[in-house]
């Protein structure tokens, strides 16, 4: 529940976008910066909770990011304008991101050597199927109740998440009760003056969070431009979710015979391909949801193969800043995933300009990737 509330929030309202734009009166563009600002704060949240619960408890930071994220669902349900709607959202992801850095720094307090893999295996996996399982429930709710019982229901979870915590949680880590902000303002800096650091994290972005450009103009692609239903679009968005796991699932198999260099670049090929034959075909006025939504999986697929190496060589880089490089490389991700459906916001198309945003996104993963394989890591340097 802890580490599934994050992103649940951000999936739930994508199908009610039109339905919520309508009601204020506004753009699609307008609308659709609610889902670009949840992904900003999700962004920021990774590189605050890490270092203050360090210093402070897992604890009191889990209670208190769950305890904003129900209180700003609250605000979203009451949001009298669209503006007030994006500060709740803004809001509700920078509580709701301490379910997502937090939720793995309890399962690695908690578990053994044996059975850390396992307990991080699983909370990767309610990351899956919270996307996954999130459209459909949030075009459900919109159908039956109207867009504003989303965020209800959302309100409800946290809470009941922030009382479970409260009863059931102990504290995991061991606080020092110091914030010792200059040597993580020396760690980061140190990432950041990474080259290889940052051709992994920003073609990492590159490969995985672009998909959240076409997530965010889903709606406006398969309702209003090629007239589906709302529950329709929740199947399809499920659909590119289990695309991303099947590309996870592969990846735990061919890297028994493959090198990561070759899953990274092999990847991201097939997500770029894809892209590329979806922005020709948007050309050519030639989509459709077969067309779209089989594309769009073998681009997830390509990403999941893509994500797992990409981590792992990004975190290898700088082998003692491991917990630091998490935070960067999660925030590199979430900055990338934002600044791209900004750009899908952009111009009259929804389609065309989704997947432009994808095939250019790919094509800098691949410039990201080839960069940072040339160079020697820096811990063995």
């Amino acid at each position: 529940m802890v580490t599934i509330a994050g992103t649940m929030a951000m999936h739930m309202f994508i199908p009610a976008l039109p339905d919520a734009a309508r009601h204020f009166g506004s753009s699609s563009a307008q609308m659709q910066q609610t889902i670009t600002v949840y992904i900003l704060g999700l962004a920021l949240g990774q590189l605050i909770y890490g270092p203050l619960s360090d210093a402070l408890g897992r604890r009191p930071m889990l209670l208190t990011g769950l305890s904003l994220y129900t209180v700003a669902s609250l605000a979203a349900f009451l949001a009298p304008s669209a503006n007030m709607l994006i500060g709740a959202r803004l809001m509700q992801a920078l509580g709701g991101c301490a379910g997502l850095a937090l939720g793995r720094a309890i399962a690695r307090d908690t578990a053994t050597p044996e059975t850390a893999v396992g307990s991080l295996a699983l909370l990767n996996l309610m990351m899956m199927i919270g996307p996954g399982i999130a459209p459909s429930i949030g075009s459900g709710l919109d159908a039956l109740f109207g867009w504003r019982v989303i965020f209800a229901v959302l309100a409800l979870m946290g809470a009941l998440t922030t009382l479970g915590v409260w009863r059931l949680l102990p504290e995991t880590g061991r606080p020092s009760g110091q914030l010792n902000w200059r040597t993580v303002r020396n760690d980061y800096r140190t990432l950041l003056g990474s080259p290889q650091f940052l051709g992994f994290a920003i073609g990492g972005g590159s490969a995985t969070t672009s998909m959240y450009a076409f997530i965010a103009a889903a709606p406006f692609i398969f309702i209003e431009q090629l007239h589906t239903s709302k529950a329709q679009l929740g199947i399809y968005l499920g659909v590119l979710m289990a695309g991303m796991a099947a590309g996870n699932a592969l990846t735990r198999q061919l890297i028994k015979r493959w090198p990561l260099e070759r899953l990274i670049l092999g990847g991201n090929m097939l997500s770029l391909g894809c892209a590329a034959a979806l922005v020709a075909l948007t050309l050519l006025q030639q989509i459709n949801v077969p067309v779209v939504v089989g594309l769009m999986l073998l681009f997830t697929v390509g990403s999941g193969l893509t994500s797992p190496a990409a981590l792992t060589k990004a975190l290898g880089v700088h082998s003692d800043l491991t917990g630091s490089a998490a935070g960067v490389y999660g925030f590199s991700q979430m900055a990338v995933g934002g600044l791209c459906t900004l750009g899908a916001s952009l111009g009259s198309s929804p389609a065309l300009s989704a997947f432009a945003v994808l095939l250019i996104a790919c094509i800098v993963g691949q410039l990201g990737f080839r960069g940072a394989l040339k160079m020697k890591p820096a811990s063995s340097a």
